[in-house]
């Protein structure tokens, strides 16, 4: 078995039972929250996945199994690969805080292989992905402030409403594979005002803002899909660099197992970007949707269940 682990309200804090082998989960910011952390703690019924001990090489297994699946899903869907990173992050014992910032820190080297892959297609729109990534560096420092503050819980509820909101998105509208990205002055405002959104929503639920950057593009901005994915990627490089920064002084950055699931990304993600290309713009949206679906209900449940073991 690997190294599952379950919540426990009466063990410590999980964030000592996912490090990357130092002791920053001990900040002052970090110890303000650890009431809330202490719901979601764990049992971790092997070793932890630390990399400090030889019994946990299958969560080691499982780390870069997360990061095979997280880069084809990256290059497939213009995402960090956030919504695959935090859940299972959270299932090897960490909380949804740790298990958020640790998400940002994989989301680097994975955006870098996508947009590589979309680069080399001339799907990306380099000015777009500036103006963009000039609002998501901003707002990232305040998606990192708000997760050290929000309580767990509320961390988990937010994820399933966004998961819920973009899966409807994705069903509704169908973007074109013929859209232009067309700039001007006014867009250009509109496109720095989305980073700062997307950075901010980025920091507190550990993902790299695809999810959001890509519907806005081709919804608002008249992107092509693949435009639109190729240049989410690249925006998400910055943001995850600056929001990473932030949680590391805060502690909450669990580096070693952010950085085997985007090594092990990093391999697939260009097999993603050619699935990306032979499938339909609908196909696309609607197993990005399907996908969603599926994250939404595992992520209320998770919910529902802290709930219950708050209320005995």
């Amino acid at each position: 078995m690997a190294a599952r682990a379950y919540d426990d309200p009466s063990c410590e804090s999980a964030s000592s039972s996912v490090s990357d082998g130092s002791e920053s989960t001990n900040s002052p910011e970090t110890r303000t929250s650890s009431a809330d952390d202490r719901t979601s703690s764990v049992e971790v019924r092997a070793q932890s996945v630390d990399g400090r001990t030889p019994a946990n090489a299958h969560a080691i297994a499982l780390l870069i199994a997360v990061g095979l699946a997280c880069g084809l899903l990256s290059g497939l869907f213009g995402i960090g690969g956030g919504t695959i990173i935090v859940p299972a992050m959270v299932w090897l014992g960490m909380s949804q805080r740790h298990a958020a910032a640790t998400s940002l820190a994989a989301i680097v080297p994975t955006s870098i292989s996508g947009v590589v892959s979309y680069a080399a297609q001339g799907d990306v729109n380099w000015l777009a992905a500036l103006l963009l990534a000039v609002g998501v560096i901003a707002g990232s420092q305040i998606g990192s402030l708000l997760l050290s503050r929000l309580p767990e819980l509320v961390l988990r509820w937010i994820w399933v409403v966004f998961l819920i909101c973009v899966m409807i998105q994705q069903i509704a509208f169908t973007p074109s594979r013929d859209g232009h990205l067309v700039l001007h002055v006014w867009s250009g405002v509109l496109l720095v005002l989305l980073g700062v959104i997307v950075g901010a929503l980025a920091g507190v639920l550990g993902i790299g803002g695809g999810a959001i950057m890509m519907p806005a593009l081709s919804f608002l901005f008249g992107a092509s899909d693949l435009m639109a994915r190729g240049t989410s990627l690249l925006v998400m490089f910055p943001g995850a660099i600056s929001g990473t920064a932030a949680n590391w002084r805060r502690g909450l950055v669990h580096l070693r197992n952010g950085l085997v699931v985007g090594c092990a990304a990093v391999v697939t993600a260009p097999l993603g970007t050619l699935i990306a290309g032979w499938i339909s713009p609908r196909a696309g949206s609607l197993l990005f949707a399907l996908w969603l679906g599926f994250l939404a209900v595992r992520g209320a449940w998770s919910a529902i269940e802290s709930m219950r073991r708050r209320s005995r």
